[in-house]
């Protein structure tokens, strides 16, 4: 009895590790597509227009929320209320603890990310590249925070806007890519009210 029980785990496991290595070409082509778009578009925003009006256009947190909205549309996390929202509420704290707090690093940078995470947690935002955003706000460069509340605007709506617009297109352009996901609200209603299937 305990060797069906050992065997049929180890199947179990097995399929496990084999789905969830399998390699689809056509999945990892347009999550490349995406992600390459979605941040060249920005860094040729960024080199060609913005440069002279020192306006950094082009910060790290993009990078991880690619990673999210075109390598994992699925997520709850990759959705366009959490993309867009969580690095605004991000965005609004990490500037606003850097103006209460301009000269203690260790202390604004640990206030900036650990509110952005409790702020997007309240407006159910969470978006985990937000925590860069909030940080970025504090150790970034002189000119990043030179922008104060601009910083918000752009580089943070502008560059967010432009990847969920790229990845609105090359999410969806495949019939096995859907992005943003639809909630089924009907199962949703039916689990809060307790209801069966």
């Amino acid at each position: 009895m305990p060797t069906k029980k050992i065997k049929r785990s180890y199947r179990k496991v097995k399929y496990v590790f084999y789905k969830e290595t399998l390699i689809d070409t056509k999945e990892h082509f347009f999550t490349f597509l995406g992600a390459f778009f979605g941040i060249g578009i920005i860094g040729f925003i960024n080199s060609k227009y913005f440069v002279f009006n020192d306006n950094l256009f082009l910060i790290g947190s993009f990078g991880a929320s690619s990673v999210l909205i075109y390598g994992a549309i699925n997520s709850p996390l990759a959705q366009p209320r959490n993309l867009i929202g969580g690095h605004l509420v991000c965005a609004i704290v990490g500037v606003t603890v850097h103006k209460l707090i301009p000269n203690e690093l260790w202390l604004s940078s640990a206030l900036a990310v650990s509110l952005s995470i409790v702020f997007m947690q309240i407006t159910k935002t969470l978006h985990p590249p937000g925590g860069a955003t909030a940080l970025i706000a504090n150790i970034g460069s002189e000119k990043i925070k030179a922008l104060g509340y601009i910083y918000v605007l752009s580089p943070v709506l502008t560059g967010v806007l432009i990847l969920f617009l790229v990845a609105l297109i090359f999410n969806n352009i495949t019939p096995n890519r859907r992005y943003p996901v639809k909630k089924d609200y009907r199962k949703r209603i039916r689990f809060i009210l307790g209801l069966k299937k």
